[in-house]
């Protein structure tokens, strides 16, 4: 069974991509930061995040990030996007469930799209608001 292939004149101003969940764990925490290299204490250190008036530890950004952008790149496909950018707006913590909201808000000339996109936890908060562009094959 071979990827999908999204293309641009398929695609339609306000089409969603499927959504992206997760549920945060300190595991993630401690495996992103060995892989990243970011060992920040208030990511894996609970007596270290409290002191610092945390009510807990939290996530990496990055991680965050990530997962989005995984989101995005399932729906225009591996090669195709030509810019992410995100801004970061509330802090995650262990335990949430984050989704991803990635929804086409513009098609332009040359087959490239603009996207829309948020990571949200359950109660719809928003931690992270991007946009991304993609160039899309044609049919």
């Amino acid at each position: 069974m071979g990827e999908t292939k999204l293309r641009y004149d398929d695609v339609n101003v306000g089409d969603e991509a499927p959504a992206v969940s997760h549920k945060l764990t300190r595991t993630d925490l401690v495996m992103y930061a060995g892989a990243s290299g970011d060992f920040n204490p208030m990511h894996t250190d609970e007596v270290a995040a409290k002191e610092a008036g945390l009510p807990s530890v939290f996530g990496h950004g990055m991680f965050s990030a990530g997962l989005l952008a995984t989101a995005v790149t399932n729906y225009v496909g591996v090669g195709n996007l030509t810019s992410y950018r995100v801004r970061f707006t509330k802090q995650t913590w262990p335990g949430e469930q984050l989704s991803t909201n990635v929804a086409v808000t513009e098609k332009r000339a040359g087959n490239e799209i603009v996207l829309e996109c948020s990571l949200v936890n359950e109660d719809g908060e928003a931690k992270i608001q991007g946009e991304a562009v993609a160039v899309l094959p044609g049919n």
